[in-house]
């Protein structure tokens, strides 16, 4: 049984556009690495974070809905945990319609 998730980024803004993109990458092949089918991502570009994170005002924000097995965000959730390049990150359940 599969359920929807949403994994909400904040990158850190030192990154390049072409570094950028790479991390990306990395983290949605890391989604179907463990299962997961990636639905919709959503980038919402640069914004201002709503409290300083790391002296940091900036970030780099991304969106990704995928489709999971219940298991998989807790193996996600480790992964991502050590990426220097994340400020934040977040992964909730979204509920069925």
């Amino acid at each position: 049984m599969t359920n929807k998730y949403e994994l909400a980024l904040v990158l850190v803004t030192s990154l390049g556009e072409e570094d950028k993109q790479t991390q990306l990458e990395k983290i949605k092949e890391l989604v179907t690495r463990f299962g997961g089918e990636i639905t919709k991502v959503d980038d919402w570009g640069k914004r201002k974070l709503a409290y300083e994170i790391e002296k940091k005002k900036e970030g780099f924000y991304y969106f990704i809905e995928f489709n999971a097995e219940p298991s998989v965000p807790a193996e996600i959730e480790s992964r991502l945990r050590i990426t220097e390049s994340i400020l934040r990150y977040l992964i909730i359940s979204l509920e069925e319609k």
